[in-house]
């Protein structure tokens, strides 16, 4: 599984997920590593689309009528979108609480065959139980 953070999140934690998640054989790499930073959502959407096993983590709170929120229901990609709180938290805090999700997010995803959209609530469950973006 292909895992890619979106530029709202620090490459940093990226490389850092990929080290913890290689011996499972998962690959993490942040958005900067494989397209420009000032790449359209639309269009690096539309490549991981088009080589298909990805899965987006993103700290965006979609509105109904975003365009990026239209293009990843079309996309078949599964996402994991961050609750809003992990945007107002320091770095260390984030990074410290995306490890404890990191094994659930793996496993929901390897489950998932097709696309589907998820938000990461900032406390951590017993189980890590994720809300199913409609």
């Amino acid at each position: 599984m292909k895992f890619l953070l979106d530029n709202n999140l620090p490459p940093s934690l990226a490389r850092a997920l990929n080290e913890l998640s290689s011996s499972e054989g998962h690959t993490v790499v942040h958005l900067t590593e494989k397209f420009s930073r000032d790449t359209p959502d639309i269009e690096w959407i539309g490549t991981l689309k088009t080589e298909g096993d990805w899965v987006i983590i993103s700290q965006d709170q979609f509105k109904k009528s975003d365009l990026e929120k239209q293009a990843f229901r079309r996309s078949g990609l599964t996402v994991f979108c961050l609750a809003k709180h992990w945007s107002s938290v320091s770095y260390w805090e984030k990074a410290h609480q995306i490890v404890r999700w990191w094994p659930s997010i793996m496993a929901q995803s390897e489950l998932l065959v097709g696309g589907a959209a998820f938000r990461v609530p900032w406390r951590y469950a017993a189980k890590g139980r994720f809300e199913q973006i409609k």
